[in-house]
């Protein structure tokens, strides 16, 4: 047992050592935070020199301060001056200024810009006026309060709308199954190679006949084996811990308060798809490839063919991988109900039938319990034969050391 421990933390303690594992584990945050920092950076310099606002130019203290009162954020209030107005335009400054007057009982407003009025700032300007030019009316018509409240009389329109859940479900469903997919496809990858290329380079050395004298290959193999396992579980808790923390140090920022607010239950059933039985599918899918990817590295012929040693377990997680993408709005298919209990495959296709909502507790449960009886049988059988497969080193094509691998029993 010490043997068997001594090589899982030998082994783990070389992986997470190394600048591609820390890079590895790394990049998304570093991802999440060039992106947060540029956007708001960028959304601050751009607020800083935006030339979206206008001037407002009048005569009549009062009319002018009432338009700015309901259109504070649209106004640069200092500029009060044709002139002053002018030169800031000309200097891009502001967007345009419009001036304000009464003549006649008549409200005048003429817009000065480079470019007509943004449409949501007319809309409310035109409110404004229309407003300002009926108070007028009222005023000059000598009508009463009563018959003024009852010529202000307007329409009343509601709207009721009802909310789709099916519609926010199947949203979300997609998110999540894009999340998902291509969390297994790069977790996977990485650590098919990884595992490859270490079992691979040590093979036919005279070292592995000085290990298997002091420890039994299969006790090597568990140990190395367990050892990566290590570095995809800690890998796997960095993501759950760090998305945490990162979201609780960011849910107080104004855009991200807004996006839980008119997004939160959406990102609800995102996160509830994610963080679920998925989870050990996304682990034990990782580590029946990474078996096969062990399996695939005792296979060379000698170490300088590591490179190569990953091959067979990449090309069969991109034929996985590939193959959900016609499925993702087909969760009922039938292809998509028999690979979702095929081990190799049932990592990719259950977790999408999971999402769906399509697969019951007992279909999730026997998909998960043949994919557990997969990578204990497998890795059981490379164990037996890893002694065999590490110390056979004729320089014959692939397929025959894989039948003769395969043909190994001690």
């Amino acid at each position: 047992m010490n043997k068997l421990w001594t090589v899982i933390s030998q082994t783990y303690a070389n992986q997470v050592k190394t600048w591609s594992f820390l890079l590895f584990i790394l990049s998304p945050f570093l991802l999440i935070g060039i992106s947060g920092g540029v956007g708001y950076f960028s959304g601050k310099v751009s607020s800083e020199q935006s030339t979206d606002q206008i001037a407002v130019i009048s005569k009549e203290k009062s009319l002018r301060t009432s338009y700015i009162k309901q259109n504070k954020s649209d106004v640069k209030p200092k500029i009060t001056t044709t002139k002053a107005a002018r030169v800031a335009l000309a200097d891009n400054k502001i967007k345009g200024y419009l001036n304000l007057t009464t003549q006649n009982q008549q409200v005048i407003a003429t817009y000065h810009g480079t470019e007509a009025m943004n449409s949501s700032l007319k809309n409310k300007t035109l409110a404004f006026l229309n407003s300002l030019q009926q108070s007028l009316n009222y005023r000059q018509a000598k009508l009463n309060q009563n018959q003024a409240q009852i010529l202000a009389k307007q329409p009343n329109f509601a709207q009721k709308i009802k909310d789709n859940k099916n519609s926010t479900k199947k949203i979300a469903g997609t998110i999540s199954f894009w999340i998902m997919v291509f969390m297994m496809y790069m977790i996977l990858i990485n650590y098919a190679s990884v595992t490859a290329n270490e079992i691979a380079s040590e093979k036919g050395t005279k070292i592995m006949e000085i290990i298997f004298s002091s420890t039994t290959p299969a006790n090597y193999f568990y140990g190395k084996l367990l050892g990566v396992v290590g570095v995809i579980v800690t890998q796997i808790a960095v993501y759950l811990v760090g998305g945490w923390a990162i979201f609780l140090g960011v849910k107080h920022l104004k855009v991200v308060n807004d996006l839980l607010t008119s997004s939160g239950s959406l990102i609800k059933e995102v996160v509830a798809d994610l963080l679920n039985i998925n989870l050990a599918f996304l682990l034990f899918g990782v580590i029946i490839y990474t078996i096969l990817a062990a399996f695939s590295g005792a296979l060379v012929a000698k170490a300088e063919d590591a490179s190569k040693a990953a091959q067979p377990t990449v090309y069969l997680s991109m034929l996985a991988f590939f193959l959900t993408i016609p499925f993702q709005d087909n969760a009922s298919a039938l292809l998509v109900k028999i690979l979702s209990y095929v081990p190799f495959f049932s990592s990719f296709f259950m977790p999408m039938r999971i999402i769906d909502h399509s697969a019951s507790l007992f279909e999730i449960s026997l998909s998960l319990l043949l994919l557990i009886l997969a990578v204990v049988l497998l890795a059981a059988y490379v164990g037996h034969i890893y002694g065999g497969l590490m110390l056979q080193t004729e320089d014959t094509s692939f397929w025959k050391r894989f039948r003769r691998g395969l043909a190994y029993s001690k």
